[in-house]
């Protein structure tokens, strides 16, 4: 599942640290959602959607990355 957390976060000015502190996960879960190689779980999904005041569906993409 495609997402943009990495470029949200960029627009937030935090580090993956930073970001993992407010989400309560460590920076290698930020990694990880960032790469891809993590789908987060539904309530960690919706935390990151409400710290960028986005829509779920908004962050994760399902059909891929925005055209």
């Amino acid at each position: 599942m495609h997402n943009v957390v990495r470029e949200l976060r960029a627009q937030r000015g935090l580090s993956q640290g930073a970001l993992g502190e407010l989400l309560g996960v460590s920076r290698q879960t930020v990694n990880a959602i960032e790469t891809g190689k993590y789908d987060p779980s539904l309530p960690l999904a919706i935390r990151l959607a409400r710290l960028f005041a986005r829509s779920v569906e908004e962050v994760f993409l399902i059909d891929g990355p925005p055209q």
